[in-house]
């Protein structure tokens, strides 16, 4: 914060043009922030922009303009100018180290640094930068234009700064914050998976079918959508490393993967994006 007021965030950079990475891009985009979508993908970026550019036309409620606020690279150098720089690769701490690794030498000294990081060490992850205190977790919700929540989660070195930034940058595009100490998987993936994971074991030990135990719950604890489906929609292989995490993180076996779950992710039957899961979406 300074004496005129909080220090707004002007420009983005995304790492990764996966579902995060665009829904990210998307909001911020229509915040009025300037963005900088960074994949390692060319391809990957322009489908990316694509879609980006397409889900803020149908947009009736925004009537900002977005030429000159949205752009793709598949160079990392490109994110140097950027105010805020945040990390949505995949859920894999040595590919978000290296990211960091690479990043921080082209950022100019004063620019933070996020990660979306859905479970992971945010104290660890900001070893691997040259800006610990200029570093936290900013974990969005899966689809981030729709859920209202951002989950700050400070490492043991971020500073009050960077925190107030982080939530003021919430602000500006429009939702609500909760957070979180850096524990595995937070607050929001600690509750829900461990719920989701249990669906799986009720489906294993042939306790109902996959219909049966996402009707029961949505019905039955007015839920938005069923345990089963919901996996399906955050990726099974992403349920399975926070289960991972919470499970190392925690030594205990409450929090043990669900064999049933770690068969699917073997056979690459990972939801939605990959067209199967517990549902068929081919």
């Amino acid at each position: 914060m300074t004496d005129q007021g909080p220090i707004l965030i002007r420009s983005v950079g995304v790492i990764g043009a996966g579902q995060m990475g665009l829904g990210i891009a998307e909001v911020s985009v229509q915040a009025g922030i300037a963005v900088q979508l960074y994949d390692v993908s060319g391809d990957r970026i322009r489908e990316g922009i694509g879609k980006v550019r397409e889900a803020i036309s149908r947009n009736k409620c925004t009537e900002l303009p977005i030429s000159g606020k949205l752009a793709g690279s598949d160079s990392i150098d490109d994110l140097g100018a950027c105010d805020l720089v945040i990390e949505a690769a995949t859920e894999n701490e040595a590919i978000k180290r290296d990211v960091f690794q690479r990043l921080c030498p082209i950022l100019k000294p004063e620019a933070l640094i996020a990660t979306n990081t859905s479970s992971l060490s945010i104290t660890r992850l900001a070893k691997a930068t040259d800006r610990p205190d200029r570093f936290l977790g900013i974990h969005f919700m899966n689809p981030v234009p729709v859920m209202k929540l951002i989950e700050l989660v400070r490492g043991i070195a971020t500073s009050q700064q960077t925190y107030e930034v982080a939530q003021g940058y919430a602000a500006q595009l429009g939702k609500e914050v909760t957070t979180s100490e850096d524990s595995p998987a937070f607050i929001v993936n600690r509750v829900v998976l461990p719920m989701i994971n249990e669906a799986i074991f009720a489906l294993h030990e042939g306790v109902g079918t996959v219909e049966a135990i996402d009707r029961g719950v949505k019905l039955g604890a007015n839920h938005p959508m069923g345990p089963l489906r919901l996996a399906d929609f955050i990726g099974l292989d992403t349920c399975l490393a926070i289960m991972r995490v919470l499970h190392e993180g925690f030594a205990d076996q409450k929090y043990r993967p669900c064999p049933l779950l770690v068969k699917y992710v073997e056979a690459g039957w990972l939801g939605r994006k990959t067209g199967r899961g517990f549902y068929d979406y081919r």
